[in-house]
């Protein structure tokens, strides 16, 4: 080779590398509803994990690199949940915050778990998704089994001697947040008087009401989601049944309200404590709101998965998911807007923090030792 040409070929190296970005992206999934009955909680955890990137990115990206995200539209349903992991997968995803349903999630998690693929749900609840064994499946968010504890001991005590009624909605989510809370209602000693299952999608629950009115029900509880839980009260106080209402956090979402109207007064349900008022979250909600958006239910969750996530890779100096899964198990707190989040060996949080919310006015917000001092006063 003449001198001329390695100068030429020498030239030609150094301007590929001139103009070749400096660092690859990185790229993380989303895996939501994105359309379909339940797209306002994948909305909130879209606005989360986008934030969560953009602040990132802002400061450096994570290991040099800049994330981006890749979106997989689940619809809530477990086949397009499956085919979305699997789309998400090919794509090269190192991580996906999601899924929303439990039903999604979990046959979604195998998936992620063959590929190593590091899976934090913000939202996903039933015990079954970190029962499985895998080491690379963790949740932002508590379990039925806890928040079950929480709301059937309530129920035991506010409502002792009184009638129940447990509903649920079949699926892998309500059904099981059902069964967590009469298990611990029992277990208090309070026996329901009505179990019923309903279907997701249907619009006329006039039979369920008029048995629960025959009953005498007292206090309604509810596992599903908004949609039918809205249209069950309000279906309810139209033919006159005044019974409390009580659920859980498949709710926490302003549809929930646009559903019911003033016919949502009152209703209790669980969820975590409220992270929008925590000094952790102060400046990420400030920023939120100066967009005229209020983080509500899942947002600050999905916020939070995306920077443990961030802080193990760092950790970790890798993107590999089995090493990055390893640092979440490796009992440290991760610092987030949810505060400190440890993970146990299961993918679980070591601390959940369930308390009740009430509805009214519209809004939502945790309910004072005064209003939860009068809930089942006769």
């Amino acid at each position: 080779m003449t001198r001329f040409n390695r100068v030429l070929l020498a030239g030609v190296a150094l301007a590929a590398m001139a103009s070749a970005p400096a660092f690859a992206d990185v790229k993380i999934g989303l895996g939501a509803p994105l359309t379909g009955p339940n797209a306002s909680f994948g909305e909130q955890m879209k606005r989360g994990t986008d934030a969560a990137v953009k602040a990132l990115n802002d400061a450096g990206g994570v290991n040099g690199e800049k994330v981006v995200v890749v979106y997989g539209d689940d619809a809530s349903d477990p086949r397009q949940g499956v085919a979305a992991a699997n789309e998400l997968a090919g794509q090269g995803v190192v991580a996906v915050i999601g899924h929303f349903n439990s039903s999604v999630s979990i046959p979604a998690s195998a998936i992620y778990a063959e590929e190593g693929i590091v899976q934090i749900t913000p939202a996903s609840t039933n015990p079954q998704l970190t029962e499985q064994g895998q080491k690379t499946t963790f949740r932002t968010c508590g379990r039925d089994d806890q928040q079950g504890d929480v709301a059937g001991a309530f129920i035991a005590e506010k409502f002792k001697g009184r009638n129940v009624a447990i509903l649920q909605d079949q699926t892998t989510y309500g059904k099981g947040l059902a069964d967590a809370t009469k298990t611990a209602m029992n277990k208090a000693g309070l026996t329901e008087k009505l179990y019923e299952g309903i279907t997701v999608g249907e619009r006329d629950f006039s039979a369920v009401v008029s048995k629960m009115k025959q009953a005498g029900i007292d206090v309604i509880y509810f596992g599903g989601l908004h949609n039918e839980a809205g249209l069950i009260l309000r279906q309810a106080r139209e033919q006159g049944l005044n019974a409390q209402f009580i659920s859980g956090d498949g709710i926490v979402t302003q549809e929930f309200w646009g559903i019911t109207g003033e016919a949502g007064k009152g209703v209790l349900m669980t969820f975590g404590a409220d992270q929008r008022s925590s000094e952790a979250a102060k400046d990420v909600v400030a920023k939120f709101k100066a967009e005229n958006y209020d983080p509500e239910g899942y947002t600050l969750y999905s916020y939070a998965a995306v920077q443990a996530w961030a802080e193990a890779a760092t950790k970790a100096k890798s993107f590999k998911g089995p090493d990055v899964a390893a640092a979440l198990h490796d009992g440290a707190e991760y610092k987030t807007v949810m505060g400190g989040l440890a993970f146990d060996a299961k993918g679980d949080r070591v601390k959940t923090d369930y308390v009740f919310y009430i509805w009214n006015s519209g809004k939502f917000a945790e309910a004072t030792p005064g209003e939860l001092a009068k809930v089942g006063a006769k």
